[in-house]
């Protein structure tokens, strides 16, 4: 193999959901409400909300801006304007302004503005008893990022580097295996649901970044249920609200005693010795690198490879 070459290695669960999602890059939204300002989408999993340098995939805005051009209501004042995000794997409830007027007003009272925000997450129980969570409270811990811009909640000296972030969490149910978590956020800090519980002994199911050890929906088991807000123009208080899947709930109820191992647990690339010093030499900095790290970050990182 030429040493010049780039060699790209596909995660597993990306090679899984290329295989076996239906809708594997042609993911469509749902349209909940439009005006002149505004619009109200339901986001599938897997799709982006926005475009990331580098990247060529689907995102949320693309679709909607599509959309709005074959309606023939877009031009470029009037368009999809960014004023929160979910993560790719999260489904649920988005809003858009469709003007710059209406976005940066949004973006400067966006706490007030909203007054409800609620997911819906399954998560993989504690191993033991003594680390569950009560039926209700806050998490107040900061989150910072690792080298793969992964959020997680630091220890030590990494606190420096890290922001504040506050979630609000209810049991809904509390299955054997997996407890169905309704939460609400006083901070959107990146991946800060699934940090916080994943902190807390609760990784989320499906979560490949947080050492999940179940994945049955074969994606990551967080929604954005609900979204309500008074209207930016008009004043008017408007509600949304798209429940998680029902087989989320059947799931935590049933439990689930030998979940089958995650596709990213059981594949991993394969090391090629052809690639000589220069691979060797790749391992020896990736080491030295995780010596570097806190633990939590080392584990994401080797996650990660």
């Amino acid at each position: 193999m030429d040493m010049n070459e780039t060699v790209h290695y596909v995660k597993a669960s990306t090679r899984y959901k290329r295989e076996h999602k239906i809708d594997y890059g042609k993911e469509r939204i749902e349209i909940l409400y439009e005006d002149r300002d505004i619009a109200v989408i339901n986001k599938p999993s897997g799709l982006l909300s926005v475009p990331y340098p580098g990247s060529k995939a689907r995102t949320a805005v693309e679709v909607l801006e599509k959309i709005m051009r074959k309606k023939g209501t877009y031009s470029d004042v009037h368009r999809p304007f960014v004023v929160h995000r979910l993560d790719r794997d999260t489904s649920g409830i988005m809003m858009f302004a469709l003007n710059e007027r209406v976005q940066r007003k949004i973006m400067a009272s966006w706490h007030t503005m909203v007054t409800d925000r609620l997911y819906r997450a399954v998560a993989e129980n504690p191993k033991y008893k003594g680390d569950e969570l009560p039926d209700f409270g806050l998490i107040d811990s900061p989150i910072a990022q690792n080298a793969y811009h992964v959020g997680y909640v630091p220890k030590g000296t990494d606190k420096a580097a890290s922001v504040a972030a506050r979630t609000h969490f209810k049991v809904v149910f509390r299955g054997q295996t997996h407890t169905l978590f309704e939460l609400s956020l006083d901070t959107g800090k990146k991946n800060q649901i699934r940090a916080h519980l994943s902190a807390n002994k609760y990784p989320l199911a499906g979560d490949e970044n947080y050492r999940a050890r179940s994945d049955p929906f074969h994606r990551l088991a967080l929604h954005a249920r609900t979204l309500a807000f008074v209207h930016p123009v008009t004043g008017e208080k408007m509600s949304f609200e798209i429940p998680e899947p029902e087989e989320w709930v059947q799931y935590v109820k049933k439990g689930d005693r030998n979940p089958e191992t995650p596709v990213w647990r059981a594949e991993r690339p394969a090391r090629n010795d052809s690639f000589g010093e220069n691979m060797q030499e790749t391992s020896r900095s990736y080491r030295r690198k995780l010596k570097k790290m806190d633990f939590i970050s080392r584990g994401k990182s080797r996650n990660l490879h």
